[in-house]
């Protein structure tokens, strides 16, 4: 839970229902997206990330339309995002709820740039894991060493090859996770 109140995280299946026909790209990521790809869950989850280009960030307002729209404007303050509102690219994230006295449901995630990989799994598209788990080794906290063991035996060789590379790049060679990597 946070200050602005508790989260209802939505499935993946409940994003595939809303976002399925948005006509842009979009991708669950986080622990779901992972999972996802595992064909199994280990872990409760605080949210539901859906993942998406900023320049496509409107769609989010029609393909939720009714809900509420809160940018995550940096340093970490929640604010509305107003009908129609182009966000600046300093804005990430995007906190979703059908209601104000209602559970938050989606946070999205506003990317520049296509993702390096993605799958799709029972139709729903996912940041492919080698990818998710570059981001979580920049910081991992308890739940994202969970998330790499569950994960890292199922990569196969060239997404082990491109986490480690990402890894070394981006964390230095003394990384935990470059020894289960090869």
């Amino acid at each position: 839970m946070t200050s602005y109140g508790p989260w209802d995280p939505a499935t993946p299946s409940e994003a595939l229902a809303l976002f399925g026909d948005c006509g842009v790209p979009w991708w669950i990521a986080g622990g779901y997206a992972l999972e996802l790809f595992a064909g199994r869950s280990w872990r409760t989850h605080g949210d539901l990330d859906v993942l998406m280009l900023h320049r496509d960030q409107l769609v989010v307002q029609d393909v939720l339309a009714g809900w509420e729209w809160w940018a995550a404007d940096p340093p970490g303050t929640l604010r509305r995002w107003e009908p129609g509102e182009v966000l600046p690219p300093s804005v990430q994230d995007v906190w979703c709820r059908p209601g104000a006295d209602l559970p938050w449901r989606i946070q999205v995630m506003l990317g520049s740039s296509l993702p390096a990989s993605s799958v799709v799994v029972a139709g729903i598209p996912c940041l492919g894991p080698e990818v998710q788990l570059s981001h979580k080794a920049l910081s991992p906290r308890p739940k994202d060493e969970v998330d790499f063991f569950a994960v890292v035996g199922l990569l196969d060789g060239s997404q082990r090859r491109w986490l480690r590379d990402a890894v070394r790049r981006s964390c230095g060679d003394s990384h935990a996770w470059l020894g289960f990597l090869g």
